[in-house]
């Protein structure tokens, strides 16, 4: 078999997908992106197939080390994002060639369903609550927020104070029997870390995550060791070697990207090597149905797997794409906060190519954000 071309396809709200041909009439689909810079993405991947046309689809990791390594200039979001499109996309041919979803070609499933949680938004306390119960009416058994916007270096303590009562509003809407998990996309310094997390204790969140920017990583030894709460982080991390220090700082759960830590392969092996510091798994993933097929074949093949994120209810944009572009959304069923085992070959979805060539017609240039601090410094989104 061999690689005869691939499409790229800029799809709404923000996100990216290809498709890889081969010439025995079997495709594969992968979700190549960096959330605001999928332009940027999308030329990147078409270098890799100056390598990659002609080549036999079935060498997965020879392809992933030589896109990885044989250039002068290696990592980083933007080569590692565009690595693991194609990688996905070539363990979906796998596995369509095998007639087997890609979890058996990782040596079988550990698990036969996995656990997936919802997001909660909201501007008031009473929208938080509300928006707490309706995940709880849906069947999920663990949500999350993030309970801030723009913060100051130094939070006031009002400020700290609409965080606590924010998670609060959310424990007391979902009861002590569900878990709630916080996300603070690394607005806190590490002061404010050790500041704000120790009055979060009682909530019991089941983690924290990125409360520290990564550039900061350096940091989050210190994070852990001032409060009880797990910490969580991973993002924005895009190899195993990326993660050596956070691993060892203490860190509870790993969040790496299986759409920006270089697929299926390097992410499999970035969960084996947290697994050895006593880490569980919990991939991120607010991106398409693609991102997130490829997260569930992960997650029933690792033994240290903990929660999975999924985009519908995120609120960046409409995500309802997340179903509108599969042909059959069966795949996606939650069933009392999980995700049954799929037995489909490859990553376990159909494609509806219709829907996304139309919105490819379309496009996007999503953006996000761009916040300020009140004296009109640039802020963390």
């Amino acid at each position: 078999m061999k690689i005869t071309g691939y499409e790229l396809f800029l799809v709404e709200p923000r996100w990216l997908f290809l498709r890889v041909d081969t010439d025995e009439g079997i495709s594969g689909w992968g979700e190549p992106i960096v959330e605001g810079k999928a332009h940027t993405v999308a030329k990147c991947v078409e270098e890799m197939f100056d390598y990659l046309l002609g080549q036999d689809p079935a060498r997965i990791e020879e392809h992933w080390q030589v896109l990885a390594k044989s250039g002068f200039y290696r990592g980083g979001v933007v080569l590692n994002s565009a690595l693991a499109g194609i990688d996905q996309a070539l363990w979906d041919i796998a596995g369509k060639t095998h007639g087997v979803p890609v979890y058996q070609l990782l040596g079988g499933h550990v698990r036969d369903r996995v656990r997936v949680y919802g997001w909660v938004g909201g501007e008031t306390l009473e929208e938080l609550g509300e928006s707490a119960a309706e995940q709880v009416a849906k069947g999920m058994t663990a949500v999350k927020l993030n309970p801030c916007g723009q913060l100051e270096p130094l939070a006031t303590a009002g400020a700290i104070n609409a965080i606590v009562d924010s998670v609060t509003a959310v424990r007391e809407a979902i009861g002590p029997d569900r878990d709630l998990a916080l996300d603070f996309h690394g607005r806190f310094s590490g002061a404010m870390s050790r500041r704000v997390l120790p009055l979060l204790e009682p909530l019991l969140p089941m983690f924290v995550e990125e409360p520290v920017l990564p550039e900061f990583s350096q940091d989050l030894g210190a994070v852990v060791r001032s409060t009880s709460i797990p910490i969580a982080t991973g993002e924005r991390l895009y190899s195993r070697w990326d993660f050596r220090s956070v691993l060892s700082d203490g860190i509870a759960v790993a969040q790496p990207d299986i759409s920006h830590a270089g697929g299926i392969s390097e992410t499999r092996r970035i969960a084996a090597m947290a697994e050895a510091y006593d880490v569980v798994v919990a991939p991120h993933c607010p991106l398409g149905p693609i991102a997130l097929a490829a997260s569930l074949q992960l997650d029933f093949a690792i033994p240290n797997f903990l929660i999975q994120e999924q985009a519908l209810g995120i609120g960046y944009g409409d995500s309802s794409g997340l179903l509108d572009y599969l042909a059959d959304t069966t795949p996606f069923t939650f069933r009392d906060g999980y995700i049954d085992r799929p037995t489909a070959p490859g990553l376990g979805i159909t494609i509806d190519e219709d829907a996304v060539r139309a919105a490819a017609e379309r496009g996007h240039r999503w953006r996000n954000p761009v916040w300020r601090n009140t004296d009109g410094s640039l802020a963390s989104w």
